[in-house]
């Protein structure tokens, strides 16, 4: 199958491109792919591809937060862009979106139909960004994800392991909850998607969920390191963009659909294990 696949240097770029390796890869990414370029759709209908992965993105979530216009242009005008490419060559678009599309004041899981509200710029994007996946492509799917790490780039739990190497105490939110997800288990199941005809909006995440203190404390006992966390408010650690306070995925859908992910306490175990900075 002839697959393109935007950003895909990135942290799940790389990851997709490994579990898709036995198809044929058309990979774009900066600086020969520009998602601001308003041509930049022309690689995209030259691949000839049979299915588009969009997870080309502006993902500084503070970042959006003093520059809105710069993550709009990228996440929503620039996936207008791809959604119309793909669907000029008659492809099937899946596009990678946020779970802070939600302004985390429910108290269950959110399913894909209930309503989006962000509270940050970067939400907004990408809230706008699936819309115009949505409306410029007729076979779309969109797969909201959260918190995702991975090997490639900077996340949460590779900064965590390097501070933990460094530090006596860890201080860390405790009341944001929401589905820390392994880029390579993202990867293996977007893989097997790409032939499943499933439209519209899809949550996939590692399955369960934590806050960030209850996060960072198992990546610091998976990697044995000798170092107090502690819990603090979110209101201790003021940053530009508001976060949701509870952004969990209902995993329902794609129970549904007949798939499940690992547990996120697997794929980070999975992670930590192989990461040479949790020695």
């Amino acid at each position: 199958m002839r697959i393109v696949i935007t950003g895909a240097d990135g942290q799940l770029g790389t990851d997709l491109r490994q579990a898709l390796s036995g198809h044929h890869l058309t990979a774009l990414d900066l600086p020969a792919f520009d998602l601001t370029h308003p041509d930049c759709g022309g690689a995209i209908v030259a691949a000839e591809p049979e299915v588009v992965i969009h997870t080309g993105a502006y993902t500084d979530v503070d970042g959006a937060e003093r520059n809105p216009g710069l993550a709009m242009r990228v996440n929503a005008d620039g996936t207008q862009r791809v959604a119309r490419a793909a669907a000029h060559t008659g492809a099937r678009l899946i596009y990678l979106s946020t779970d802070y599309v939600f302004d985390g004041r429910e108290t269950r899981p959110y399913i894909e139909t209930d309503p989006t509200n962000p509270i940050n710029a970067y939400g907004e994007s990408k809230r706008v960004g699936e819309q115009r996946a949505l409306d410029g492509c007729e076979n779309t799917l969109v797969l909201r994800t959260a918190w995702l790490y991975g090997r490639q780039g900077k996340n949460f739990v590779k900064t965590l392991l390097q501070l933990a190497a460094e530090r006596p105490v860890l201080k860390v939110v405790a009341d944001q909850r929401g589905c820390p997800t392994f880029a390579v288990d993202l990867a293996g199941m977007i893989a097997r998607l790409v032939t499943h005809p499933a439209q519209g909006i899809l949550h996939l995440t590692n399955e369960g969920h934590c806050t960030w203190y209850d996060f960072a404390s198992e990546i610091v006992r998976l990697s044995g390191h000798q170092v107090s966390v502690e819990p603090i408010s979110t209101a201790d650690m003021p940053r530009p963009a508001k976060r949701p306070a509870y952004s969990v995925l209902s995993a329902n859908r794609l129970h549904h659909l007949g798939f499940s992910m690992p547990s996120w306490q697997d794929g980070l175990h999975r992670f930590v294990k192989a990461e040479p900075a949790a020695a």
